[in-house]
This record gives structure tokens, sequence and C-alpha cells, in this order.
């Protein structure tokens, strides 16, 4: 087992979190008209948030490659996130422009952007990105539009149509 490290910090923070998270989650009131529980839905998501940290924590404390990649300081560090980065100046992106190109086009052009950016960059797998994308976002759109009843941003281009 090597040394403690950022890695274990963090598992060990979410490992708290989750579980008083959880005992905060036993505290809902029992409002007597609903086929299941509220806190149903905070207690699974709260345990699969458990699992993954406790994957977290097992994987930081059998790592022995604590200091491994690009040279250090800022440069390191941005070499190291960059992709993460990259994700999350796309996800700003789509969170600016929701407004106006709205949850269809937008979030289509976000998850391909993702996949362009994180995977391969020839002909044939932009198509596949595309389909990803198309079918994903639909999907996604079909359920909450249909099943859940909720109306997600149209954006400005498909209100003029």
């Amino acid at each position: 087992m090597g040394r403690v490290n950022r890695d274990v910090v963090v598992a060990l923070s979410l490992l708290v979190f989750c579980g008083v998270f959880y005992w905060s989650s036993l505290q809902v009131e029992d409002m007597g008209y609903e086929t299941i529980g509220s806190e149903i839905w905070p207690q699974l998501i709260l345990l699969i948030l458990f699992v993954l940290g406790g994957s977290y924590l097992f994987q930081s404390l059998r790592d022995t490659d604590h200091g491994a990649g690009p040279g250090g300081g800022f440069r390191g560090w941005l070499g190291r996130y960059r992709n993460a980065l990259s994700c999350y100046g796309l996800f700003l992106v789509f969170l600016l422009t929701l407004p106006w190109l709205g949850m269809l086009i937008g979030g289509t052009v976000f998850v391909f952007a993702v996949l362009t950016l994180l995977g391969e960059r020839t002909l044939r797998h932009h198509l596949i990105h595309g389909v990803v994308a198309v079918g994903s976002i639909s999907f996604m759109w079909a359920v909450f539009t249909f099943g859940l009843r909720v109306i997600l941003p149209q954006g400005e281009i498909l209100r003029i149509w």
C-alpha cells in the first residue's frame, strides 16, 4: 500500500459526505400519499456514489504511480487535465448557447464535440460520433418530453420554425 495522497483524501471525503447525506435522507418527511417514499431517489443516487467512491478509494490506495505524468508546475497540470478542462469548456459553451440553440441542437452539437475531442478524428469516426450524438440526445429528449412530461429548452432557432 502506498502513501496517502490527494486521491485517498478526496475518496475518503466523498465517502464521508455520502454518509452524511444518506443520514440526512433518512430525515425526509413521509407525506403519506406517494407510492414510494421521497427518500428513495436520493438514497439510490447516494448508494451509487458510495460504491463509486469506494472503488476510487481502492484504486487510489493500490496505485503505486503517485507522481507520474507530464512535468510539474502549471504546464504539467494543464497537460494532465487538458481533456477534462476541454470538456468543461465545451459544457460551458453548451450552457451559454442553450437559450439560442435549445436542448436538441445544442445537446447534439455538445455530444458530437466531446466525442470528437476525446475520440478518433477520421471521417468514419465523425459519422459514428454524429449518429451517437443524434441518437442519444433524441432518446434523452423523448424520455424527458414523453415519459417525464418535462419541457426542455426549445431555443430560438426551433421556435422560429
